[in-house]
């Protein structure tokens, strides 16, 4: 068989007087960023920025309460008042706010024994209460949640992810010795102030009344320790070598698309922190009370209608994709339609769409949560903040500056945006916790 020989130019040859056509650097890190772009964002001036809220009386519910930061948790000193032993206190409340400093916080996992100490409240989650059977074995005496404490003779073990706080003999007798009122006086406590059905200071008034009756005077309180959310930042230098910005820069632009690049990866960063920040993030800030566990495990839509009536209103689920679809595979099995949103692609539940957010984390059991909120300043939701009008601002709460060249002739851009999430009141944000998967 003869060879055959080439009769024209081949195309690899071709090729290297050719332009190629070619798209822009590509990045897998993308996403949707739902959150970033439903929230309604609030100019924050000064760096700060406060949550007035009316004053909250909790006192005399018959249930201990709880505050949260983030992460921390503490008691409400007066609420120690709920304890049998504390019941009748009306001393120095000084004994009372020392003794409430001294617990100490501890984060359990299910499955893990609560620590002993002389008084043990659980500030969220179940606990499986032990004691003494009747028979010398353990047996179990109930289930305790968020409020509640363990008796003095009892054991426990947390059955979801659980806050206690423990405190032990020794704080105990410590705080006792300082505190002469709360060890030796007892006297029956005034009447707690009157509050409305959320805990709030009541607003006297009067309704449907007739005549000329004298109307009950009111003023409204406020919180004196109210929350400050600070901006936090999210930084990186971006570093381009002046060749590249000078040689290379045809036909598109090196400098820029690096600084596209480096603004879509902040952009990620920024909504993961909004998301998971143990400080002002939307997993750790919910209130204490907003959230709840599954019933079975995966997510039902009997979940979601009580994350769902815990607030006035919703605007908002935010579930990680895979969340997303363990609840369609529930809708599915129970033969539900779960609803589609006016967003393409994006499932609802009750008219509330449940955007797929990849930053709500999954842990090694396959364990995540389910975000529901209420947005906007004029709902009393959830907001996000920001300071625009920055110098050399790129986007709108982002700014890239020039910091110079230095002896290696690299060109140096600081890429800067802050930005943090508060939640108005309690009921604007809620989360469905150990959602399986």
């Amino acid at each position: 068989m003869t060879e055959q020989h080439q009769l024209s130019l081949s195309t690899a040859a071709a090729r290297k007087l050719a332009s190629i056509t070619k798209t822009p650097p590509q990045m897998r890190e993308i996403t949707p960023r739902h959150l970033l772009r439903v929230l309604p964002w609030v100019e924050v001036p000064g760096g700060a920025f406060r949550v007035n809220r009316r004053l909250t009386l909790t006192v005399g519910d018959g249930r201990l309460s709880f505050v949260n930061e983030g992460t921390r948790v503490w008691l409400v000193p007066e609420e120690l008042r709920e304890l049998p032993a504390f019941r009748d206190f009306d001393g120095d409340q000084a004994g009372l706010h020392a003794l409430a400093a001294r617990f100490v916080q501890h984060d359990l996992d299910p499955g893990q024994p609560v620590p002993g100490g002389e008084i043990v409240l659980v500030a969220h989650g179940k606990v499986a209460v032990f004691g003494p059977g009747a028979y010398g074995k353990r047996t179990q005496l109930g289930v305790l949640a968020g409020g509640d404490h363990l008796p003095s003779s009892a054991s426990g073990e947390a059955l979801t992810g659980c806050t206690v706080l423990v405190l032990s003999r020794e704080a105990l007798d410590e705080t006792l010795s300082r505190n002469p009122d709360l060890r030796d006086h007892l006297s029956r406590p005034p009447g707690a102030p009157p509050s409305n059905r959320h805990g709030e200071a009541a607003i006297d008034l009067a309704a449907g009344h007739s005549g000329e009756p004298v109307l009950p005077g009111t003023y409204v309180d406020y919180d004196l320790a109210p929350r400050e959310y600070e901006l936090s930042v999210a930084q990186t230098m971006l570093r381009v070598h002046s060749r590249v910005a000078d040689l290379y820069n045809e036909p598109m632009d090196q400098t820029a698309q690096q600084i596209r690049l480096t603004v879509e990866a902040l952009r990620e960063a920024q909504e993961s922190e909004l998301v998971n920040n143990p400080d002002f993030g939307l997993l750790h800030n919910a209130d204490l009370k907003q959230r709840i566990h599954t019933r079975t495990g995966p997510p039902t839509p009997d979940d979601l209608d009580e994350l769902l009536c815990r607030r006035r209103s919703s605007h908002y689920f935010f579930a990680h994709p895979l969340a997303i679809a363990a609840f369609s595979r529930q809708c599915n099995r129970l033969r539900v339609n779960p609803g589609v949103s006016d967003l393409p692609g994006v499932l609802s539940w009750r008219g509330v769409p449940i955007l797929p957010c990849d930053k709500i984390p999954i842990s090694e059991r396959g364990l995540t949560s389910i975000i529901v909120m209420r947005t906007g300043e004029e709902k009393q939701g959830v907001i996000g903040l920001r300071r625009t009008g920055l110098a050399d601002e790129w986007e709108p709460g982002l700014s890239v500056r020039f910091m110079g060249v230095n002896d290696q002739a690299v060109l140096h851009y600081l890429v800067t945006t802050y930005h943090s999430v508060a939640p108005l009141v309690p009921d604007a944000l809620g989360v469905l916790e150990n959602v399986e998967i």
